[in-house]
């Protein structure tokens, strides 16, 4: 491919430089898991295999070695004291063969047709389909079947009165519309004529049926059968409507029940008595009653799914198939390319759609990339030329990645959820969000969440992970922008599926860190660093630690061109004459006559009452170890990874802390990292990129500016993502401004009640309707009925009351904090959702990864 096609083709790339892709990062298809992490018919459609050369190409680039960054992200990630211009992207690779989906998998088109239809905050969209309304409090098996039974017997009972004439003024209804000469005379005499003894059996059968439909409504046969008979499904429901059909025809043609007959009678009313003369007639005749007998059976038995003709020649759709038709404007015609007049670019698309050459991820990069060259028309022609060149492979995230190299929880890209689990059928959940999915989506962790629970209840591995790879699916897209900072160990990923990996500590480590996070002003390096050095202090004002911090990185700076690093920060924070003396030196040859002042404001606070630099130097002797030798670094040849490049790229980053041999250092680094994201977020000026930050673990990283900085995220287009143990991991007085800062909570089964007060506290209240029942002893004043009274109570043992009943409405807490620490089932989590829109979703009890 030549240079002029190369640049044509990747007009519409993210900033920077391209990879071939890794074979662990070929395509897939959309919402799947890949093995080890997958449930059995999740898999994705549109998988495919790793990347190979086709002929004629020139093999892909050599895959770096874990100890040199990868070229795609070197131009990225270093400071700006060090500072170079992005090399030159090299030709686009070939798009990879493509293994086609395994059996089961829907396709790509049939995933892009299914509908997503707009829903209340944490619903999963993708298939969506509502719930039946809520049926009224059920009726218990015991008195369903007391019921029927006391309909039935009440209806034979009738039924044998009026047969053996102990009913009176039974037969009047029938002579006032008859005439006269066809009865006996009496009200109760009974018919005189053959007539008369016709239209007897005509007015018996009416009013059977008019009793079999009372004594069926009034005993609830119908609930009765739906739940112990169709329930059942198939072929019991069939064998029992058919047991029933043939019962009720045997007592139809014995002549128990009056069927037969009435039909007889009146058929040869409308066509003469000599119409049963024909025997062809009359077998007509016979067999209208029995269809008309057995049709209702047929109907309920739904015996039409058990013939070959009602079930067709292929295999059924599952009932749950709510993907929609394939129309000119449905997703997988790709209308927007199409109305835009690129009808042969949105061809291509479609073709590659449905031959498997594309992905879940391909297909939100190209939209995204679509809409933007949509406001730069001058960018729509090589985005164009791109697709019709390489297909699903055209404006590629600068790794060269398509894809994931594992997936542990389900997603849906095109709409950025990712699935985390199932509401629970329990009454503290709506009824309309029972047993619905429940997802997050950018929306909603734009306000930032915060989830707290004991080691082990599955913060990590349930809530974390899906979300780090949701950010890293967006990121692929070009969408998003995610850091997740964990210990090494924590389960946030596979390196593959990162830019960068900085393992702080390790001399393995392909990135180091820059404490100053890529900044150039001295005031905002300082109070970054004041922050996340003794920020946790209470008794110390990072403000004035700031301060102290800025007297000496503005010098050096202007002295080095560059921060100091960790060793000589702390030298200069511990005052010393010398490096004072060394730092003023060239500050005087310079004539730097502002810095050497701050030199001297230094010098004469050093020492004082109060002065935070013995503090500082305390917390940055926790970075000046040994194992941290050449981390750090600032000089000319340092090439850190600089957390301001979050806001600019589509990045992938983890951090990885040491937290079991330098906890202390850990939790020092953590709360610096955050206070760099919320810094450099709120900074920003190009909001489109979703940032992300990923706290595994939040413990003593939370400080009153970074929840100022938390709550800000939401305006910005960023969010984060805490987890705690416990609550007491902040400080107190943080405990209200954190639960309020954050739009998205979750409280994980074993939580403390002290923890659980706090939520409920934050949740609030709601109104519901109470039920007070109040028995009072009756009294009887005759003889008779205090005799009754005691006689029942010699019986049942209970005095004779009455229920005096109150309903009225109360405001209760959502969840309260006994309930939060002992009704909170293992493997779930009582989750509280807000988008920043406003719009928000009362606390769930949801089962993780259901």
């Amino acid at each position: 491919m030549d240079d002029e096609g190369t640049r044509s083709t990747n007009a519409d790339r993210v900033p920077g430089p391209t990879v071939p892709p890794r074979p662990t990062g070929a395509p897939r298809g959309p919402g799947g898991v890949q093995p080890g992490g997958t449930a059995p018919g999740d898999q994705p459609p549109g998988r495919t295999a790793p990347a190979q050369q086709p002929p004629g190409r020139t093999a892909p680039a050599q895959q770096p070695s874990p100890h040199q960054p990868p070229a795609h992200v070197s131009a990225w990630t270093h400071s700006p004291t060090s500072a170079a211009p992005p090399p030159a992207r090299p030709a686009s690779p070939p798009p990879p063969p493509v293994e086609q989906p395994p059996a089961g998998a829907p396709a790509l088109d049939a995933w892009l047709r299914t509908p997503r239809p707009p829903q209340a905050p944490g619903v999963w969209r993708f298939g969506f389909t509502p719930r039946p309304p809520e049926q009224g409090d059920g009726v218990s098996d015991r008195s369903l079947f007391v019921g029927a039974l006391i309909s039935l017997l009440s209806a034979l009972l009738l039924w044998s009165l009026w047969r053996n004439g102990y009913l009176p003024y039974r037969l009047v209804p029938l002579k006032l519309f008859t005439p006269g000469e066809w009865w006996n005379p009496g009200v109760s005499g009974g018919a005189r004529t053959i007539e008369g003894v016709r239209a007897l059996a005509v007015y018996e059968a009416l009013l059977f049926g008019l009793l079999v439909y009372g004594c069926g409504r009034l005993g609830n046969w119908s609930e009765i059968f739906r739940r112990h008979v169709a329930s059942r499904g198939q072929p019991f429901l069939a064998v029992a409507t058919a047991v029933a059909a043939g019962l009720t025809l045997l007592l139809v043609w014995n002549g128990t029940l009056p069927v037969a007959a009435p039909v007889l009678v009146l058929v040869a009313a409308v066509g003469g008595g000599e119409i049963y003369q024909s025997q062809a007639v009359a077998n007509v005749v016979y067999a209208v009653i029995a269809a008309a007998v057995l049709y209702p059976f047929a109907r309920l038995g739904r015996w039409r799914e058990l013939l070959p003709a009602g079930r067709g020649s292929g295999t059924p759709a599952p009932a749950d198939d709510t993907t929609a038709p394939a129309t000119a404007t449905s997703a997988d015609q790709w209308p927007e390319l199409r109305a835009a007049g690129w009808t042969d670019a949105a061809d291509t698309l479609t073709a590659e759609v449905r031959t498997g050459r594309m992905n879940d991820v391909d297909v939100a990069r190209l939209r995204h990339a679509w809409a933007r060259a949509t406001r730069s028309p001058d960018r729509l022609a090589p985005l164009a030329e791109a697709v019709l060149r390489t297909g699903g492979a055209a404006a590629p995230h600068p790794s060269g990645d398509r894809d994931l190299p594992r997936r542990t929880a389900r997603h849906d890209v095109l709409t950025g959820q990712v699935r985390i689990g199932r509401c629970a059928e329990d009454p503290h959940n709506p009824y309309a969000r029972r047993t619905t999915g429940l997802a997050l989506d950018p929306t909603l962790l734009g306000t930032s969440l915060l989830a707290v629970g004991p080691p082990g209840a599955g913060k990590s591995a349930r809530l974390v992970r899906p979300v780090v790879e949701a950010l890293g699916l967006r990121a692929l897209a070009g969408q998003a922008a995610v850091l997740a900072v964990g210990g090494a160990g924590a389960p946030l990923g596979p390196d593959d599926a990162f830019d960068v990996v900085v393992r702080v500590g390790n001399p393995a480590s392909a990135h180091d860190l820059d404490l100053y996070g890529g900044t150039t002003d001295p005031d905002e390096a300082a109070a970054v660093l004041a922050e996340g050095l003794v920020g946790d202090v209470g008794s110390l004002d990072s403000r004035r630690a700031a301060t102290v911090l800025a007297q000496l990185l503005g010098p050096y700076r202007t002295a080095h061109g560059h921060f100091p690093s960790v060793p000589e920060l702390r030298e200069l924070l511990d005052g010393g004459p010398g490096a004072l003396a060394a730092l003023r030196a060239p500050l005087e040859a310079a004539g730097h006559h502002a810095m050497l002042r701050e030199l001297d404001a230094r010098a004469r606070q050093a020492g004082g009452a109060g002065d935070p630099a013995p503090a500082l130097a305390d917390r940055v002797a926790l970075l000046d170890r040994p194992a941290f030798a050449g981390f750090f670094a600032t000089g000319p040849d340092a090439r850190p990874f600089a957390l301001r490049s979050l806001g600019q790229y589509p990045l992938r980053v983890r951090v990885d802390l040491p937290e079991r041999g330098h906890a202390e250092a850990s939790r020092l680094l953590t709360r610096l990292l955050l206070a760099q994201f919320t810094a450099i977020t709120a900074a920003r000026t190009d909001t489109t990129l979703f940032a992300g930050l990923v706290l595994d673990d939040a413990t003593h990283a939370v400080t009153a500016e970074t929840v100022r900085g938390i709550r800000r995220l939401r305006s910005v287009n960023a969010g984060a993502v805490l987890t705690l143990r416990t609550v007491d991991d902040v400080p107190e007085a943080l405990h209200t401004p954190l639960l309020g800062a954050v739009g998205c909570t979750a409280a994980f089964s074993g939580i403390t009640t002290w923890d659980g007060k706090r939520f409920a506290e934050a949740w609030g209240k709601e109104w519901v309707e109470t039920r007070e029942v109040a028995q009072h002893t009756v009294f009887a004043d005759q003889a008779f009925t205090r005799a009754l009274h005691a006689l029942r109570k010699l019986v049942t043992g209970k005095a004779v009351t009455t229920d005096a009943v109150t309903v009225r409405q109360v405001e209760k807490e959502r969840w309260s904090a006994s309930e939060l620490a002992y009704a909170v089932p293992a493997g779930h989590a009582v989750i509280r959702l807000a988008t920043v829109d406003g719009e928000h979703a009362p606390p769930l009890l949801v089962e993780l990864g259901g």
